[in-house]
């Protein structure tokens, strides 16, 4: 095993990581982009569950406290890994949908009317 960091890893490392991890279990069969979308949310769910009904400082010492902070990481893993496996199923370049969707919200949130707010882009 590879000891894999954000200041070392590419997403096409972890994406070709990812795709041997599945290949070697011939889970393929079972990653349609539905399924796959499916078990995103319900992980990003589970992610969610760890802060349900606490405030935001309470979810940011939450997100510190190490009683805490492996089984967060664990559910962000599993979030991380649907999309990253998504994005294999579907032959979608996950950099490039990154780098247009920030080039579209930075057109609909111009920092000159969005510095330091939360509104919707249509509020502003």
């Amino acid at each position: 095993m590879t000891n894999l960091t954000d200041a070392t890893a590419t997403v096409a490392q972890l994406r070709s990581r990812l795709a041997g991890f599945v290949r070697e279990r011939d889970w393929e069969q079972f990653h349609a982009p539905k399924n796959l979308s499916m078990a995103l949310a319900a992980e990003a769910g589970e992610l969610m569950e760890h802060f349900l009904w606490a405030t935001p400082e309470e979810s940011r010492t939450r997100s510190q406290d190490p009683a805490h902070r492996a089984k967060i990481a664990e559910e962000l893993a599993d979030v991380v890994i649907y999309a990253l496996e998504f994005a294999n199923a579907t032959g979608i370049d996950v950099a490039a949908a990154i780098e247009a969707k920030i080039e579209a919200n930075a057109k609909k949130y111009p920092v000159a009317k969005a510095r330091g707010r939360s509104d919707k882009y249509t509020e502003l």
